[in-house]
């Protein structure tokens, strides 16, 4: 019990950091605050970067999945669920059944989210769903950013869909608890790739049969292109997720390598006191 209750504080911790970030630069802010100025300006970065590389194709992917209703209306479900689901699930495997690496892919997990949070604070990017956003009933949409900000090629509007609001998923991020909870311009970089690759990457050592690892590489490429044919990220918020795991991966083996010497440490030193003692 005890293991647990040291793992359930850590999970609150984060959450809190979460909350205290979403809470004093995401949507969640009242209107008149510069940070949708800012995540708007910063998304503009992000489809210029693009489109130098020629590779800004997010919203003809997304016409390619739009006719088929029942993939898009899949894509939400994936997108809404997935994210909290199959990390949970795998933290929660990995306690139970792998303790003896447990805490080395904790530690991975714990970074990997810290180092999203930093790139929610410093760089709040829109997503693609908001940037025709109309003012109403979010006075935060790409819509009320002044017209000098936006694609500065005469178009009119960006033409992506909100699918989840548009057809429905498993909460909406417009109203109620969905838009409370969540900081919709936390997409750079893209939290659902990095913990994707931190699940693939943390059972791999643990899978042998053919199609379970099949199902592991597939996991962060589908998760990938959901967030885009969903208009919640761009490619470049993906890629950033991969460098945000590739960042946290080392971290988390440096911090589980200093705990365990302190602990190898103490444990060395425990029997010495004990024979002082009784002495």
């Amino acid at each position: 019990m005890r293991g647990w209750r040291k793992e359930a504080l850590i999970v609150a911790a984060f959450y809190a950091a979460y909350s205290l970030v979403r809470n004093r630069f995401g949507s969640a802010l009242v209107a008149g605050t510069e940070v949708p100025t800012r995540a708007f300006a910063n998304a503009m970065g992000v489809i210029r970067v693009e489109r130098w590389l020629g590779s800004y194709h997010e919203e003809t992917l997304q016409e390619l999945v739009l006719p088929h209703l029942w993939l898009v209306r899949a894509a939400n479900v994936w997108y809404g669920t997935t994210h909290f689901l199959v990390t949970l699930g795998a933290f929660v495997a990995l306690y139970l059944r792998r303790r003896d690496v447990f805490a080395l892919w904790r530690n991975v997990l714990a970074a990997v989210t810290a180092i999203a949070l930093v790139g929610f604070m410093l760089l709040p990017v829109m997503p693609p769903r908001l940037l025709d956003a109309p003012c109403p009933p979010a006075d935060w949409g790409g819509a009320c950013i002044a017209s000098d900000l936006r694609t500065g090629d005469g178009a009119e509007s960006f033409g992506f869909v909100d699918t989840i609001r548009t057809y429905g998923g498993p909460w909406a991020f417009d109203r109620g608890a969905g838009a409370k909870l969540s900081n919709q311009f936390a997409a750079m970089p893209s939290l659902h790739v990095g913990w994707a690759l931190w699940c693939v990457m943390a059972w791999w050592p643990f899978v042998r049969r053919r199609a379970a690892r099949a199902a592991l590489v597939a996991y962060p490429i589908v998760t990938s292109l959901v967030i885009v044919v969903t208009a919640n990220h761009f490619w470049l918020d993906a890629l950033g997720g991969a460098v945000a795991y590739a960042i946290a991966l080392p971290i988390g083996v440096r911090v589980h390598a200093w705990r365990s010497a302190r602990a190898a440490a103490r444990a060395e030193r425990a029997p010495g006191r004990a024979s002082t003692l009784r002495g």
